[in-house]
């Protein structure tokens, strides 16, 4: 054995190319068991000794194999500096895998640093304040530092020259650089305007016309907020547009706890009359209107007491109408609704009349913000009061239809008996 040895010997000093094609073939069998025993037995034991730690026991962590990102570095250092032991390579050679293995280095710390901010991002999501304090956009903003570092770095390895030498360089290119970070320098002024002045929230709902958006914030990053629209679809809109543009955010009803009802009766204005004793009493016979005609009635007398002999004259007199009545049991209606809330506006008005007729307008707010409630309550309350207009001889205003054209259309047998 020992003379086949020292003719294997013999051979590879005969042929120096061979030895260091070996030489180069164990070196890579050496850095791939490296990296098979660093992954399969010493990452396991870390996993192990981690275990017990809330930070490892989190999703997120295990989402992120940050830990096996730094084990690749120990295959390249095993190449970097084994590289050297290999005979007979050439100088330029050996100085191209040393600039590699280092840029490789440079990439695998840059890509463990990235999953590292990502990770921080993902754990503070859990925290309550983050839906009011988001860093998304400040992650992103690390990344993109880290990314640029990592760039400079990995240049100055492959050109051998000093970072500081490329960053001088740099200098002279700040206009342009200025040119082709315009964007994510202004999506960094509004991602700072957003968060310290608290403008929107990721669960806010935000209306924002001019983009055609209206739904629910579900996601503020550095370049774009995300609006998942009531359809369903998905809004892409640039940060710096919150600043910029104008857009409302529905935030402050649902934290008031009362969402507004703002909509208009339409009364033809023909239907509009006095009151005589027998309406009086029949409307007397209303639970909401009993102690309010009382008051009004002795209001009036007392008025028209005063008049003398000019009460003769009726339109002297000061008299109850059925609109005035009515407005007043819609106002007394809604402070005795249960879905409407009492500590906010409350009111009942007309508006000018115009040619759809006189608008009775109703402005409350409901005691929740639900959309499913607010649309049941608002429809509750105007089906009753469409149904009850009748009952204060008023008529709802509405433009003719078909069936109304019908009725002054004579029928088909008068028609033709006239013929």
């Amino acid at each position: 054995m020992q003379q086949t040895y020292q003719q294997s010997l013999a051979l590879l000093a005969e042929h120096p190319r061979l030895f260091s094609l070996l030489s180069l073939c164990l070196l890579l069998v050496v850095a791939w068991a490296s990296n098979w025993i660093i992954k399969r037995i010493l990452l396991r034991a870390v996993r192990r000794a981690l275990s017990a730690a809330w930070l490892w026991q989190s999703p997120e962590m295990q989402r992120f194999p940050i830990i096996r990102r730094l084990a690749n570095v120990l295959p390249v250092l095993v190449v970097h500096l084994g590289i050297e032991l290999v005979p007979n390579l050439p100088e330029t050679f050996t100085h191209l895998v040393h600039i590699l293995c280092n840029s490789l280095i440079v990439l695998c710390l840059a890509l463990a640093g990235s999953g590292f901010l990502t990770l921080i991002n993902l754990l503070y999501e859990r925290r309550p304040e983050a839906q009011t304090r988001p860093i998304k956009g400040y992650i992103q903003l690390g990344k993109i530092v880290l990314y640029a570092i990592t760039a400079v770095l990995v240049i100055a390895i492959l050109l051998d020259r000093s970072p500081l030498i490329l960053l001088s360089g740099l200098g002279a290119m700040a206009a342009v650089l200025m040119l082709i970070f315009q964007d994510t320098l202004l999506s960094l002024v509004a991602s700072v305007q957003i968060s310290s002045n608290d403008i929107i929230r990721v669960g806010d709902w935000v209306e924002m016309p001019s983009l055609n958006a209206d739904g629910d914030v579900i996601d503020i990053a550095l370049h774009a907020v995300k609006i998942q629209n009531w359809d369903k679809t998905i809004s892409t809109i640039p940060t710096r547009r919150f600043v910029t543009d104008s857009f409302k955010n529905w935030r402050g009803m649902s934290e008031s706890g009362g969402r507004r009802i703002k909509r208009c009766l339409y009364l033809d204005q023909t239907s509009v009359q006095f009151l005589d004793d027998e309406q009086v009493q029949r409307l007397h016979r209303l639970r909401l209107l009993g102690d309010y005609l009382s008051h009004k009635q002795s209001e009036l007398h007392e008025w028209n007491e005063k008049l003398e002999q000019y009460a003769e004259v009726p339109a002297n007199l000061r008299r109850l109408t059925n609109l005035g009545t009515f407005r007043a049991y819609v106002e007394h209606y809604l402070r005795n609704h249960p879905g409407i809330h009492q500590g906010m506006t409350l009111l009942v008005r007309q508006l000018s009349p115009s040619e759809a007729g006189l608008p009775l307008e109703l402005y409350c707010f409901t005691n929740t913000t639900s959309w499913n409630a607010y649309e049941a309550i608002q429809s509750d309350i105007f089906d009753h009061l469409l149904a009850i207009v009748p009952e204060f001889y008023l008529r709802v205003f509405q433009k003719p239809s078909g069936s109304d054209l019908r009725k002054l259309t004579p029928a088909p047998e008068i028609a033709s008996a006239a013929s």
